[in-house]
């Protein structure tokens, strides 16, 4: 018998998730090498770009590696991650492992229990290494809070690396995790995809099923998965998809039609580029002109690209998003709020979100749900004559780390700490598939993306779309001079 080759161990992070899977279940490489290549990396970069927190023991690590090694010497397999890394954002509860969101006010929650997704990634044979950093609560696209820090770009360590899953983003784009989960309510998982150079899918609602507190109104947030390519990205997707009954809201099926391949045929393909919705985002000087370059990759793959018409009133839906947004938030954290000991932990954007959620009437939020009903209603004519729509993955390039937030974009003011974050609203107030997918590097050297918005439940569509587009861009071969 041929003795397997081992590869150097650094190029063994190098591989795709789907590469690593293989190369273990044939024996090529064992668990025990996966993990210790993978720490040695975390170990080296780890300190550069603050992505991963919470980290387990290594001797832990590498204990449940050698376990991992010998229940396949046994002939048996938990599933496609067996012995693969992985690092839960902080928004996820993880047995055993701290969960504090990146709040003060949570500083030293372990959870007893695993969040739906957690526990289907653990049963699919993640080891678990620790989590991936947050900004507090989620609230905010930039990955800084004051129990862990700030995760610095992948791409330029002055730049935020977006968020909320700005962690999840910089440890897949710099080789410290194979694949990566996160959520997404306001481009959580697409806004850090676009800055770092790599994938991010926010599914249908109730795709990925979710057990919180309230089971029926927040319907603006869900979990998803990021990867390196559009093929691991989907077979994480796979694992977290799939009806639970603890989730009344969940999607019927077991999620495997995303384990199958995504070779399709997409010559035909309608586009619409939604741009900057007819001038009403303001948007940073050659954003829109390095997406438009992108785009023309979807013609050589024969689709049709052209311009549409938005054709609703933007600022209503913005107003609708901001209600909602309050309304929830409030609810969601209003015990620490009323609590003196955590109120003065709390960031000023989570007080001013609870505060006005709380100043809102019942009036008022219908009225926001009955606008987010009638845009939901207008898209589905526009999907009538498109497959996809498209827009950028957010309104400017990365901006500098030590902001909190960019207060105005090409001379116009932002009013909000989020409004710099407009453009990913429309596929979160429709609940619709977004897939973010790299769409170049700007006059700076900073990568952007594009999302890429399907109709209702056309999750499947659009990962083909988007893995089609996978197999002919060059973005992602471009040399990050940050990790040679």
């Amino acid at each position: 018998m041929t003795a397997p080759v081992i590869p150097p161990s650094d190029s063994l992070t190098t591989l795709t998730a789907l590469e690593l899977s293989r190369g273990i279940h044939a024996r090529e490489f064992s668990c025990t090498e996966v993990m210790g290549a993978h720490l040695d990396r975390i170990e080296r970069l780890n300190p550069r770009f603050n992505a991963l927190i919470s980290m387990r023991p290594r001797d832990d690590l590498m204990a449940e590696a050698r376990l991992a090694d010998d229940e396949l010497a046994a002939g048996r397999s938990r599933g496609w991650m067996h012995g693969l890394p992985q690092a839960p954002k902080d928004l996820s509860d993880t047995a055993g492992i701290a969960t504090v969101m990146g709040s003060p006010a949570m500083k030293g929650r372990v959870p007893t229990a695993d969040s739906i997704q957690v526990e289907r990634i653990r049963a699919a044979g993640a080891i678990l290494i620790g989590k991936t950093n947050t900004p507090e609560f989620g609230l905010g696209s930039h990955t800084y809070n004051p129990v862990f820090g700030t995760t610095l770009g992948a791409w330029d360590t002055a730049r935020s690396a977006g968020g909320s899953s700005g962690g999840a983003a910089v440890a897949l784009a710099t080789g410290m995790l194979p694949v990566a989960d996160g959520s997404d309510m306001m481009g959580s998982l697409r806004n850090p995809a676009g800055w770092n150079n790599v994938y991010g899918f926010r599914p249908s609602f109730g795709r990925v099923p979710g057990a919180g507190p309230d089971l029926y109104l927040n319907q603006l947030a869900c979990d998803g998965p990021m990867g390196r390519n559009v093929a691991d990205l989907a077979m994480l997707l796979a694992t977290q998809a799939g009806h639970d009954p603890r989730d009344p809201l969940s999607l019927a099926g077991d999620g495997q039609e995303f384990a199958q391949p995504l070779d399709a045929e997409v010559k035909g393909r309608r586009i619409g580029w939604l741009g900057d919705l007819d001038g009403y985002l303001a948007t940073e000087p050659h954003l829109i002109e390095t997406c438009e370059t992108a785009l023309a990759q979807f013609e050589t793959l024969g689709c049709t690209v052209e311009p549409v018409g938005i054709g609703f009133a933007m600022e209503r839906l913005w107003t609708s998003w901001v209600t909602l947004r309050n309304w929830l938030v409030a609810g969601k954290l209003g015990a620490l709020y009323d609590n003196p000991a955590t109120r003065d932990l709390l960031k000023p954007e989570a007080i001013w979100e609870i505060e006005q959620g709380r100043s809102l009437t019942a009036t008022q939020v219908h009225a926001a749900s009955v606008e987010r009903s009638a845009w939901f209603r207008h898209l589905r004519g526009l999907y009538r004559d498109y497959d996809a729509l498209v827009l950028p993955t957010a309104q400017l390039f990365a901006f500098d780390s030590d902001l909190h937030w960019p207060t105005e974009i090409a001379g116009r003011a932002m009013d909000t700490y989020h409004r710099w974050m407009e453009v990913v609203i429309p596929a979160s107030m429709a609940g619709l598939p977004a897939l973010a997918v790299p769409a170049g590097f700007g006059a700076s050297g900073l990568p952007i993306g594009l999302q890429i918005m399907g109709p209702h439940l056309g999750d499947r569509a659009i990962l083909e779309l988007g893995h089609a587009y996978d197999m002919v861009q060059p973005h992602t071969s471009r040399i990050n001079p940050l990790l040679s």
